[in-house]
């Protein structure tokens, strides 16, 4: 199984502020997991900055175009309360999103079975029309519109097992019947989205799962909701958002997973691309934030997404 990790030292210099907790110690925790003898097969690549053509699938080029405007020489800009701009975020969100469209070019050309995108800031909050919850630009959406509209595959699906559901990926799919987005997230939590009712046009399958839940519903809602939507969906890539702070040890929500839950999930949408993707798999990374967690259980996904 040949899996390639994009990744860009870019993505290090998008600094929210020194107590703010999408910081760049994220990715440096999940790079040195991965630096492990196991991972020496591995074909790393840098990650490209994302063309304006990607971006504007998802988001209005005005957005876009104010969002960089909006990136200082010096100091800090605050888009929300909780997303934080500086100098080197341009960059960095523009390699993030770039990241994930060239795996999706990669993955389609056979040059790998699958990929990994090491990268920040995150995506999955971010809406077509205003970037929100550390989420600049909408990576994983960008890769999936590429794939339909550059590479022409019909039916593109996206399953997201971050604690914080993905309201700019629901938006931007919601009434797209090509396009699938399926969640398992933690409810109440940031952004209240991720109702079990909001179902888009048949192509939204949300699980919203309390406070304190395990292993045993996490896998359960996957086993019986999710895997079975995602089959009859029949897709020709699957994308992954992959967010770790659905671990137990996670300062930011109260879910109970740990590094086998994700490993497991992996192997699970792995199988769902054998059977009806040709084995198409890209996955991101979305969020994440305690450190010694994050490392561990972006391990166990990568190293399942190397397995035979």
């Amino acid at each position: 199984m040949t899996t390639l990790l994009y990744t860009h030292q870019a993505c290090l210099a998008h600094d929210p502020g020194a107590y703010h907790p999408e910081s760049p110690a994220r990715l440096e925790a999940v790079l040195a997991a991965l630096t492990a003898p196991e991972f020496a097969g591995l074909e790393r690549r840098e990650a490209p900055q994302a063309a304006l053509d990607d971006l504007v699938r998802v988001h209005p080029s005005s957005v876009v175009e104010r969002l960089l405007a909006a990136v200082p020489e010096r100091g800090y800009v605050a888009i929300d309360a909780d997303t934080v701009i500086s100098p080197g975020s341009g960059e960095a969100a523009l390699r993030a999103a770039g990241a994930v469209a060239a795996a999706v070019d990669a993955v389609v050309a056979g040059e790998a079975d699958n990929a990994f995108c090491a990268v920040r800031p995150p995506g999955h909050h971010a809406e077509p029309g205003r970037p929100m919850g550390f989420c600049l630009f909408n990576n994983v959406a960008v890769g999936a519109l590429r794939a339909r509209a550059v590479h022409g595959l019909a039916r593109v699906a996206v399953v997201d097992f971050d604690v914080h559901h993905g309201n700019g990926t629901q938006a931007r799919f919601a009434d797209d019947p090509t396009l699938f987005y399926a969640s398992t997230h933690q409810s109440p939590l940031y952004p209240g989205t991720g109702a079990a009712s909001e179902t888009g046009v048949g192509n939204i399958v949300n699980r919203p799962l309390r406070p304190q839940a395990g292993s045993h519903e996490f896998r359960q809602a996957m086993s019986r909701e999710i895997l079975p939507a995602l089959a009859a969906f029949a897709p020709e890539m699957v994308l992954i958002s992959a967010g770790f702070d659905a671990h137990r040890a996670d300062p930011l929500a109260q879910l109970l997973l740990d590094e086998a839950d994700f490993a497991w999930a992996t192997g699970q949408l792995m199988e769902m691309a054998r059977r009806y993707a040709r084995g198409r798999v890209v996955s991101t990374l979305e969020g994440g934030y305690d450190l010694s967690a994050l490392g561990a259980s972006a391990a166990a996904h990568v190293r399942a997404l190397m397995s035979d």
